[in-house]
């Protein structure tokens, strides 16, 4: 058990446990001290050097300084405050001239930052280096000239078990590059993007193009969120996380001008389908003495998808065919509703609202194309993350935590099992609470499966469904699914059935979420998916009507289920 200590900040006691660093224990305590490389979850690199203290009389960073008993460090001394503003203006000078989000006046943290400390690039100018932006795919981008250099973006990558990312060089010479080993890629996954406090990684933008088909009244604008979004986005209007905005997101997606306002979890609900369909198929055959590929692994993860496509193509065989669910609901909408409603689907553009920047990259796969009605179409044509969605309603000025609560359109219902799908082990029970009827006629006597959820990175579990016992296994991050796939390969272990998700938490900590959050954010999101799944008269996928109806009209022409219900796999090279 740790030793509880007393430490002096500018004179006030606060209780600490022994070695903890300084800036813990400020920020812990609202004291503010200026920080660019630091996050709560990811070991202290002491790079940027803004959270100067003085600590027995000389100049040090807080991160570096673990409490004792009777530790006493100064935060407000005159020459610290110089010092830390004259970093400030070393590390950010050119950011204004630079910075895509600062010239088009949207939120920008490093621009937050210099505002809060009375900072402006005007004051101090370094050398403007002028260098190209790198492209990650197309999900996310690294921009050298906005880099400061703190090294968060490569323990991101490093912590997840990646380690694409390198920092490289030392003082005014240290720069970012990437892996040059053609054995490690990046998965696209934007965890990098999600930590990086000055934007010089971040999604590649869509809210551009999003304005354009709005204003274009030969458009008809469909908007689709992701179940994460709703529990996250209110992170950016200084609400406290975990909190539900689905209905005044509804208000505020229709004030924005989009013609129909659908969800993602409609399309949960028929990847839930799909997917406990091919689950319950290849379970039959082993329960008749067959060898399906089992386990069966999901796939609605498109960063854990690139990464077993990269890192372990002879496992393909392994992930259900059934695409993702935003990739199914847009596909629904262009060819089902579309129909239903009179319209022609190549006026129809769908834009998701996705915590993730992988989906940027899945939404142009070319393999997920389709013809109908004489067109090819894209299930989705645009990709907005959590953090765009919140940029756009800033502009256009909608108080999102103030706006009343209104109803999404008809097509958009969904069942409690959809909303679970952002929380690691959500896909994972939804799919159970569907395989159990399917095999069996009955429902499972338990609808909450407690052993699937939760934090832990890696989670194992036995089901019973009916007679048969059915082994699963929930994993986040790459990390975690090298120790669970080398099992597997050297026939260790043995399981049924097994989620993966890329980010930790699953796609509720995806790379596209409001900037550094932190562990115990996430948990408070995942409550609130969880209270979302309990508060539904319908918690299966199987029962919504919704889903019934778009899965009678595609069923009826098998070239058309075939066409936008499944998808196929292989192997990628370095940077496919």
């Amino acid at each position: 058990m740790s030793k509880i200590v007393t430490v002096y900040i500018d004179g006030q006691p606060y209780q600490a446990e022994e070695g903890q660093n300084l800036l813990q224990i400020a920020l812990a305590n609202q004291v503010d001290i200026p920080h660019l490389c630091h996050h709560p979850d990811l070991p202290a690199d002491h790079n940027c050097r803004l959270c100067l203290v003085k600590h027995e009389g000389e100049v040090s960073t807080s991160c570096e300084i673990q409490a004792r008993e009777g530790l006493r460090i100064e935060t407000k001394d005159a020459e610290i405050q110089e010092l830390r503003t004259e970093n400030l203006k070393l590390i950010l000078a050119s950011h204004l001239e630079k910075c895509p989000k600062c010239q088009k006046q949207l939120p920008c943290p490093a621009a937050g930052l210099m505002k809060k400390y009375g900072v402006t690039s005007e004051e101090y100018r370094r050398k403007m280096l002028d260098l190209s932006v790198h492209k990650m795919s197309n999900a996310a981008e690294f921009d050298p000239n906005l880099c400061v250099r703190c090294g968060l973006c490569v323990s991101a990558c490093a912590n997840i078990g990646i380690n694409f990312l390198k920092l490289e060089g030392k003082s005014s010479d240290a720069h970012l590059t990437h892996s040059q080993n053609p054995k490690v890629d990046c998965i696209y996954c934007g965890q990098c993007t999600v930590s990086c406090p000055v934007g010089a990684i971040r999604e590649q933008s869509h809210l551009e193009e999003v304005e354009a088909v709005l204003a274009d009244p030969e458009k008809i604008v469909i908007v689709q969120m992701a179940p994460s979004v709703r529990a996250s986005i209110g992170e950016e209007f200084a609400l406290e996380p975990g909190i539900n905005l689905e209905k005044k997101m509804f208000t505020a997606l229709r004030r924005l001008g989009f013609d129909k306002i659908f969800d993602v979890n409609m399309g949960a609900d028929i990847t839930t389908m799909v997917e406990a369909e091919e689950l319950a198929e290849r379970l039959r055959q082993k329960f008749a003495g067959e060898k399906p590929s089992l386990p069966m692994f999901t796939s609605c993860c498109p960063g854990w998808v690139k990464f077993l496509e990269f890192y372990y193509p002879e496992l393909i065989s392994h992930l259900t065919t059934a695409r993702s669910p935003h990739i199914h609901s847009g596909a629904a909408y262009k060819t089902w509703w579309a129909q239903k409603a009179g319209i022609d689907p190549n006026r129809i553009v769908v834009v998701s609202l996705m915590p993730c920047t992988s989906k940027k990259y899945e939404a142009d796969m070319d393999k997920l194309t389709f013809e109908f009605a004489g067109y090819k179409l894209k299930p989705v044509d645009l990709v907005l993350t959590t953090r765009e969605t919140a940029a756009l309603l800033k502009k256009h000025q909608l108080d999102l935590p103030n706006l009343p609560e209104s109803e999404a359109d008809l097509e958009g219902e969904y069942s409690g099992a959809a909303a679970i799908y952002g929380a690691s082990g959500g896909v994972m029970e939804s799919a159970l609470r569907t395989t159990a009827h399917l095999l069996t006629g009955q429902e499972l006597p338990k609808v909450d499966l407690q052993e699937v959820r939760g934090m832990k990175g890696i989670k194992k579990a036995t089901i019973k469904i009916g007679e048969q016992e059915i082994r699963v296994a929930v994993v986040a991050t790459p990390r975690n699914a090298r120790n669970i796939l080398e099992k597997i390969k050297r026939g260790v272990e043995e399981y049924d059935y097994i989620e993966f998700m890329a980010c930790p938490g699953g796609c509720i900590g995806g790379g596209g979420q409001p900037l550094q959050g932190t562990a115990e954010t996430i948990k408070k999101r995942i409550a609130a998916l969880y209270t979302i799944d309990a508060e539904k008269k319908v918690r299966r996928a199987h029962e919504n009507p919704v889903v019934q109806e778009f899965l009678a009209f595609v069923k009826a022409d098998p070239s058309l289920a075939e066409k936008i219900l499944y998808t196929t796999y292989s192997a990628k090279n370095k940077f496919e």
